[in-house]
């Protein structure tokens, strides 16, 4: 089992139970681990044997430009895309962060983490 991260991907995004931060939107990063039998992979220096991070980051930007209340639910439709599209995951870990929350207050970002096993 090995592991691949794709770390710190930066995202503009509409996302907020408020209305304004509908509208005018907010700086969000995003963070992804996978679990995955990485053995063929390393063998066979192919990329169609690994998850391909470029896969991940797409999913990630497609998902992040749906509006949603709820980092939660952002963080939940990442996860559910990961394992419907690349049947090599076995595991992953999704952590949201809104930067510069609109919470009254000195605070650098909030994050949401979601993590979930593939259904055998």
């Amino acid at each position: 089992m090995g592991i691949i991260k794709v770390e710190n991907i930066r995202v503009y995004a509409h996302h907020g139970c408020l209305k304004e931060e509908t509208i005018i939107g907010s700086d969000y990063r995003v963070d992804i681990t996978v679990r995955a039998d990485l053995s063929r992979s390393s063998k066979s220096d192919a990329l169609s044997d690994t998850v391909d991070y470029v896969f991940l980051n797409r999913v990630v930007r497609e998902e992040m430009a749906i509006p949603s209340k709820l980092l939660e639910a952002v963080a939940q439709r990442i996860l559910d895309r990961i394992f419907e599209e690349d049947p090599l995951v076995n595991e992953a870990t999704v952590s949201v962060s809104k930067i510069n929350p609109p919470i009254g207050g000195d605070v650098e970002m909030v994050t949401i983490e979601l993590s979930e096993q593939r259904k055998k």
